[in-house]
């Protein structure tokens, strides 16, 4: 039954992060005092609860394949901390100039790529899975170093941001719950078959999505007043988060049709459109240092992403795999 449990909440992510989030807004109108220091309480459980089962799932020892998949990871590095850096400041300085904590949000979702659905969505769309793995772990990797260099360039300074101390955040909610996560995968390998293992692996990926769900109620509860004060701009967030991740998808698009192979092109696609936003989350709330709205976005791209993969997914598998356009597909349709 729990299994049952976990795997419906997974599988009905979308839903039920929207849930969370119009529950915890509401929620947070009549909420004690109190009751909110007790949700605060239980911020840290909420953390560990999503990232460590989802990091028991990540294989970091892919990282010695690099090499052989030089191609898709060098150009899945290049989009994920060049081009997409570059985008989410264009996107920042048209869409929330007033809003510097929406903007936070924005640079937290580019700068922190890759997720288990990258390897999920190169895998439905027949794409090279391995890449992707490599492509996974290289970025995760990267991006635990990268990112508070670059924040502490985007960040203004009258905002208070302190790097060294969101390098001592990222080792508490990233870098142990991967150490522990990756111990934890060796000990499950030693001890089970490779089949059985992955059928564990929904397990984990359920737990996660349980700690998404709660820890999205938990923020948007003690956020909600400053959220609702300004409903329309919380609203417009959107707006630039589809653009972002409609122009990254056809960067990463283009760039693997003109140099990679077509396996090598959807691993190079789902390696940079697919963000970590569990991580994202993790940082946002507990991280001291970063404003607290800065969760909003990264609440909504929970709700924008999903629908993106399988959109891409489709397209690769029922329009250039059967050499059919889209106009085609289109006329059909109508």
């Amino acid at each position: 039954m729990i299994r049952t449990l976990l795997s419906s909440i997974k599988e009905n992510l979308i839903f039920v992060v929207v849930a969370s989030l119009a529950t915890g807004l509401a929620f947070g109108q009549v909420a004690s005092t109190e009751t909110t220091a007790m949700l605060e309480a239980a911020v840290v459980p909420i953390l560990l609860l999503m990232i460590y089962p989802m990091m028991i799932n990540i294989d970091l020892q892919e990282v010695i394949n690099v090499r052989e998949h030089a191609g898709p990871v060098g150009l899945s590095l290049l989009v994920n901390f060049g081009l997409a850096p570059l985008l989410a400041v264009g996107l920042a300085r048209g869409f929330f100039s007033g809003n510097i904590e929406y903007a936070i949000g924005l640079y937290f979702i580019a700068l922190i790529p890759t997720s288990g659905m990258t390897a999920a969505w190169t895998g439905l769309a027949d794409g090279d899975l391995e890449a992707a793995l490599v492509a996974m772990a290289v970025n995760l990797l990267a991006a635990v170093v990268i990112l508070p260099m670059y924040l502490s360039v985007l960040v203004p300074a009258d905002v208070g941001f302190d790097p060294s101390a969101l390098y001592q955040q990222l080792a508490q909610i990233v870098v142990v719950p991967m150490i522990a996560g990756n111990l934890t995968r060796r000990v499950l390998l030693w001890r089970y078959t490779t089949r059985e293992f992955k059928q564990l692996k929904p397990v984990f990926g359920g737990l996660s999505s349980l700690g998404v769900m709660l820890i999205v109620f938990v923020a948007m509860t003690m956020r909600s007043t400053q959220i609702l004060a300004d409903p329309i701009t919380s609203i417009s967030t959107v707006v630039p988060l589809v653009v972002f991740y409609g122009l990254i998808i056809g960067s990463a698009a283009g760039l693997g049709r003109i140099l990679l192979d077509p396996a090598r092109g959807i691993a190079l696609v789902y390696a940079t459109s697919m963000r970590n936003l569990s991580i994202a989350l993790a940082v946002v709330v507990a991280a001291d240092t970063v404003p607290p709205a800065a969760i909003l976005p990264i609440a909504l791209a929970y709700v924008i992403q999903p629908p993106l993969g399988a959109v891409y997914m489709h397209y690769r598998r029922d329009i250039v795999d059967e050499g059919r356009s889209i106009r085609e597909v289109i006329t059909q349709i109508v």
